[in-house]
């Protein structure tokens, strides 16, 4: 068969693809791989999901013409016995995995399995500051990365910042690491933002909401940015609404107490469709110390909502093309985060315009440059 991609196309067998993930709990690279089976079979591409555990909230999106595999393995190593029985029975073309430990058993898995499945492993983030963990797993990860990714036929990262941090840690070259960003807007942002929101701060003649998204983790660097507010409402009337649920509720609720800021503060938690949130607040900030891409940021754009972002190492300063689609700020600096979220406030940017840079990163263009990638070393 021939898939199109664009101006281009390329000749495929109807051979699968699979791609492999530990699960489908929350994360940005699971969306990723989720939203990009569903851009593959929707070109007539047989799709295998494969996962080491079948579980997460992911699960209820997978389109049903994906085929969900559960390899029921009670973490990631564990799954490398029956992957190497996957890859043995049903021999796809091509094994695209995500996360860096699914990585490294997928490659192993290939070498034990002796199939002629090629598999591409994918970077989802900065691994120099991942690295940095607390258990002997996250300390070994840059080893293993040396070590193993040689043996993938390709190699992708999910931004120009995270290919050249993995070249710095690792022995790859850069000719030998290619950039697809992520499949960040699929239709269902695009409807979901126009879902009703009951929160009372978004009545009509309430002040502007100033919002944000995320794991409440250190990376994320909420305290800066609850900083910055305390400096933003001294100047003018707004408030600050925090999507998402993590480790740091407790210490961040304790700074909100502190600057006495609990009537224009709320941690709202996890919520099932933060696109409408993001459709009705003035200004949405990523205040992050380092992000893999920076997926929020291209769903508030998607959702016609200016931006204020961290110029943190990742891929945020690609996304706003260095500052063109929103400001970018020294990360962990209150004080010119809280001057640009108050320029933005002030003059905010076109809503077209930022709908428009955000259709760079639809899953129907990231599908294609990835199939051109996939399918191309397929056919080698």
């Amino acid at each position: 068969m021939r898939v199109r991609t664009g101006m281009s196309s390329i000749t495929t067998s109807k051979a699968k693809i699979a791609l492999f993930l530990p699960s489908l709990h929350g994360g940005g690279a699971e969306r990723v791989l989720v939203s990009l089976a569903q851009g593959f079979a929707e070109r007539g591409l047989t799709v295998d999901l494969v996962l080491a555990r079948a579980e997460g909230a992911y699960l209820s999106l997978v389109p049903p013409e994906v085929r969900v595999v559960d390899l029921g393995a009670s973490r990631i190593l564990t799954s490398l016995p029956a992957l190497v029985s996957y890859l043995r029975r049903e021999r796809p073309a091509i094994l695209l995995s995500a996360l860096e430990h699914a990585n490294i058993v997928a490659l192993w898995a290939k070498q034990i399995s002796l199939v002629s499945t090629r598999v591409a492993v994918s970077v989802h983030s900065t691994l120099t500051h991942t690295a940095q963990g607390k258990t002997s797993r996250d300390n070994v990860t840059p080893f293993l990365v040396r070590l193993f990714y040689p043996w993938a036929e390709t190699v992708i990262a999910v931004s120009k910042g995270v290919a050249a941090d993995l070249v710095r840690i690792s022995t790859l070259s850069p000719e030998n690491v290619r950039v697809i960003y992520n499949p960040v807007v699929i239709p269902e942002i695009l409807s979901k933002a126009q879902e009703p929101v009951a929160h009372h701060w978004f009545a009509p003649g309430e002040q502007p909401v100033i919002l944000a998204a995320g794991r409440l983790t250190a990376a994320k660097d909420f305290r800066t940015l609850i900083k910055a507010f305390d400096q933003v409402r001294r100047e003018r009337a707004a408030r600050l609404l925090i999507l998402g649920e993590g480790e740091e509720r407790a210490s961040l609720e304790e700074l909100v107490r502190e600057l006495d800021l609990e009537k224009d503060i709320e941690l709202l938690g996890f919520v099932e469709n933060p696109f409408a949130y993001m459709r009705r607040a003035a200004v949405f900030v990523l205040s992050s110390r380092w992000e893999g891409f920076g997926n929020v940021l291209v769903e508030a754009m998607a959702s016609g909502c200016p931006v204020v972002s961290t110029d943190c190492p990742g891929g945020p300063a690609e996304i706003l093309d260095g500052g063109r689609f929103g400001p970018l700020v020294q990360a962990g600096d209150p004080t010119a985060l809280s001057k640009n979220i108050l320029a933005v406030l002030t003059k905010p940017l076109s809503a077209d315009i930022l709908r428009q840079r955000a259709m760079d990163f639809a899953l129907d263009k990231i599908a294609g440059e990835y199939l051109e990638v996939l399918c191309g070393t397929a056919s080698d």
